[in-house]
């Protein structure tokens, strides 16, 4: 629940905006103000305050406790110009609040946590438990001070600036196991344990957690990076099970006993085969859950436990980078390219976003050229563990690098797709609404398709009565092939079609030309350009391209 204190008129027109844009997540507080804050502190995970700063500083200072347990508060000032986290940055998610604040009010989101105001990842931030030095490990890195990257396994972390192997003083260590640490030392713990658990009925989540802290401990394995309780169906209903998954924040996994049945183990018994139909719970569950067992099973008067280890995975963003314009970068685009510690794309490309890269980010620009071979770089890094952005123009699955990419990627890794603004849209916004009906999207480049398969397709969108987009429609080899598609579209449609070319759409030296079948010359396209050929019913609107939603 978001608090929202507002006493003047402005902050109340703002709160009411924001009250409706978030409907059922935000509560009102009105005047006076010195009662106001302390309720909504009391009752709230975040405050909004259209206060001044100091007024709001001067209420909570009372009522500051810890970072870890503080609601957010977000400062507004009367204009509507910044949204100003002022407390709870991190660990409250001011910063985030303050984003979504300005993003609704038109406001500068102004965040002063250091890290984020430097563009590094907080080592508390990254969903990950984060045990040891963490402030004095993060001053070292805003300073530029060496930092040593230790790490049992390559996970797939955001870009951190600190090296393998570094002599400094400072270090992060990413790992499971229970190591000592000092006060230049941060322990990141992954996702990487799962316990799995067999019971009698009656169980009590006490006996449970006893059990699975002693296998942990035995084997030198930290809690902090179990990830979840695992189980059979027949327990998934165990009270004390349920019970000791609730208290650790563990979610209960349970698997079906003839799935369980099927895994092979060290250590299977005939009393669990008898009692719930697979000779294994604990250990099969584990291994159900996890690609190896890190310990075998261990038993209580009334439980057994065992536990998994799950392999890092790497990750693989494919992101559509939208025509250019930094505006028309999707939120998500921007939040994967500055997850990603390795980044791949084509030169001119990555040269858009390069400012909005974490410090520290791997950068693997290339030429012009074999999109194959960029596919492969980005999963040879997915693979090793990393996680890895590709890069296209518009939307990685439009004539992109979604496909070369997803043709050669197997299920070692995780791959995520983040839509971007085709070429075609670009164009067709800059133009008017050229495809409000049925139309067709047609790559002019002979490259990868022989020139009679594309012309047999032309052929189809102009007896079909469908607008036409041309990707890739000239170059310096390529001057003929778009002469020849608009006149097989001159066969079936008459010379006054609105044709629009559109160059660099929403980027430096864009070019709208909006002219008809019978005028549009192929000299003015090149392969920076989209070409859009409207169907019967498409016509021109004060000068805009339009094709109406339904023919009359």
């Amino acid at each position: 629940m978001i608090g929202l204190v507002a006493v003047t008129a402005a902050g109340r027109a703002a709160a009411a905006r924001l009250a409706a844009t978030w409907p059922g997540e935000t509560r009102g507080y009105g005047r006076p103000a010195a009662r106001a804050v302390p309720a909504a502190w009391a009752e709230c995970d975040g405050l909004v305050c259209f206060l001044a700063a100091g007024v709001v500083i001067r209420l909570i200072a009372p009522l500051l406790g810890s970072k870890a347990a503080d609601p957010a508060v977000v400062c507004v000032d009367e204009a509507r110009r910044h949204a100003v986290a002022l407390t709870g940055g991190h660990a409250g998610g001011a910063n985030e609040l303050a984003l979504r604040v300005a993003d609704v009010l038109g406001a500068e989101p102004v965040v002063t946590t250091a890290t984020d105001a430097a563009g590094l990842p907080g080592l508390d931030t990254l969903g990950w438990p984060a045990e040891g030095a963490v402030a004095a490990v993060s001053r070292a890195l805003l300073d530029g001070e060496p930092v040593a990257l230790e790490c049992d396994q390559v996970w797939p972390l955001p870009p951190l600036p600190a090296r393998p192997g570094a002599r400094a003083r400072h270090r992060i260590v990413v790992t499971d196991r229970v190591v000592p640490a000092d006060g230049r030392t941060v322990l990141l713990r992954p996702p990487s344990l799962v316990a799995g658990v067999g019971a009698s009925r009656g169980v009590t989540a006490a006996e449970v957690l006893r059990l699975v802290d002693a296998a942990l401990a035995e084997a030198g394995l930290s809690a902090a990076s179990v990830t979840a309780l695992a189980t059979v169906d027949a327990k998934a209903g165990e009270p004390g099970l349920v019970a000791a998954a609730r208290r650790r924040g563990w979610p209960l996994i349970a698997h079906p006993a003839s799935r369980l049945a099927r895994v092979a183990v060290p250590n299977p018994g005939l009393a669990a085969l008898a009692a719930v139909g697979t000779p294994s719970v604990a250990e099969a569950a584990a291994l159900a859950s996890a690609d190896e067992l890190a310990v075998p099973k261990r038993k209580s008067a009334m439980a057994t436990a065992a536990i998994g280890r799950i392999r890092p995975r790497g990750r693989l963003c494919l992101v559509g980078l939208g025509p250019g314009a930094r505006d028309l970068l999707t939120p998500r685009a921007l939040a994967e390219l500055r997850r990603a510690s390795v980044v791949v794309g084509l030169d001119q490309y990555l040269g858009r976003v390069a400012g909005l890269l974490r410090p520290g980010t791997r950068v693997l620009a290339s030429g012009l050229g074999d999109e194959r071979a960029r596919a492969q770089a980005a999963l040879a890094h997915a693979r090793q563990g990393h996680a890895v952005a590709l890069v296209s123009s518009g939307d990685a699955g439009v004539y992109a690098m979604a496909a070369p990419a997803l043709e050669l990627a197997d299920a070692s890794i995780d791959v995520v797709v983040v839509p971007g603004i085709s070429a075609s849209l670009a164009a067709a916004a800059l133009l008017g609404a050229p495809l409000g009906h049925d139309h067709a999207v047609i790559s002019l480049s002979d490259l990868h398709t022989p020139w009679e398969v594309i012309e047999r397709r032309v052929a189809a969108a102009a007896a079909s009565d469908l607008v036409t987009v041309f990707y890739n429609p000239r170059s310096r080899a390529r001057d003929w092939q778009l002469r020849a598609a608009l006149d097989i579209l001159a066969r079936h449609r008459p010379p006054a079609t609105p044709v629009g070319i559109v160059r660099n759409a929403f980027r430096d030296g864009q070019r709208v030309i909006l002219t008809t079948l019978a005028d549009a010359d192929p000299g003015e396209a090149d392969m920076l350009s989209v070409i859009l050929v409207g169907a019967a019913a498409t016509t021109v609107v004060a000068g805009r391209m339009v094709t109406p939603r339904g023919h009359p």
